[in-house]
């Protein structure tokens, strides 16, 4: 398959599959030409790619995961992936924490800032 067509049959740009395949997540093999051919099972290792992208793991968790990836359609996961997933969802949740922190800081900002310019149009 070339990559123009896995482009049209996933919806992917052709530019991210050359970026997937850099990153170790799709494999390809050159033609004399130089131009790329993709195996047949290219289209459903790129929807793959997209839900564990959509999932907020970065490309090389995913590089690590992808081998214990089966099924077609939705995908279906082996047990050695559910340690990358619990690290990411760990990961996720210590940074929605800290966010939360952030915004409180800022809120509080905020009330002081909204609370003396109060006073300072009240005093005038």
């Amino acid at each position: 398959m070339k990559i123009g067509d896995l482009a049209r049959e996933t919806g992917v740009s052709v530019r991210l599959l050359r970026y997937y395949e850099e990153q170790g997540l799709l494999d390809s093999r050159r033609l004399p030409s130089g131009h790329r051919r993709y195996g047949q099972d290219a289209p459903e290792t790129v929807r793959r790619i997209r839900v564990l992208l959509a999932a907020g793991l970065p490309t090389r968790v995913i590089r690590d995961v992808l081998p214990c990836v089966r099924g077609a359609g939705e995908a279906e996961f082996d047990p050695c992936v559910a340690l990358h997933l619990r690290e990411q969802l760990q990961g996720l949740d210590a940074r929605i924490g800290e966010l939360q922190e952030t915004r409180a800081a800022l809120a509080g900002l905020l009330t002081a800032t909204e609370g003396a310019a109060a006073v300072s149009t009240a005093a005038a």
